[in-house]
């Protein structure tokens, strides 16, 4: 498995975040519209790309949040490789990443319904917090954050 930075530009990432999108639209049910506004992926400048025999299999980003916070963003791995420790490895670069820029924590959104979603992001040591921002009347969000 190679991992590496790049940027919204790159293309292996506008096709995993399109099957990312696919797999939302689904889970997200009627909701899917509100969520998306939230997902543009131009303005993220921190991309994590996961390749496996020079074949793209995952991605995460990073935006800032605040001062010292950064965003975990469009976070993947395509069906066929979950269970692999990809994901791991993404959101371990991300973190390093922060940590790099100089950022104390990162925090994330994701739904309720996303089960493996939740369940990684316990494992990952991050803690459910109040849901912030744009997500704190959603009754399917479910928000965490994690200190670097």
């Amino acid at each position: 498995m190679k991992i590496i930075r790049t940027n919204s530009e790159n293309q292996d990432f506008k096709n995993l975040v399109k099957e990312l999108d696919a797999y939302l639209k689904i889970t997200d049910e009627d909701e899917h519209d509100f969520y998306n506004q939230f997902n543009n992926i131009n303005i993220l400048k921190h991309i994590v790309l996961a390749y496996v025999d020079k074949i793209p299999v995952g991605c995460g980003a990073i935006k800032k949040f605040d001062n010292i916070s950064m965003e975990l963003k469009r976070m993947y791995v395509s069906p066929e490789n979950r269970g692999k420790g990809i994901a791991q490895k993404i959101l371990l670069e991300l973190e390093v990443w922060a940590k790099e820029l100089g950022y104390k924590k990162c925090v994330l959104e994701t739904g309720k319904r996303q089960k493996e979603a939740v369940t990684f992001y316990h494992k990952c040591n991050y803690k459910v917090i109040e849901n912030y921002g744009q997500y704190k009347s959603m009754e399917n969000s479910i928000c965490f954050e994690k200190q670097l």
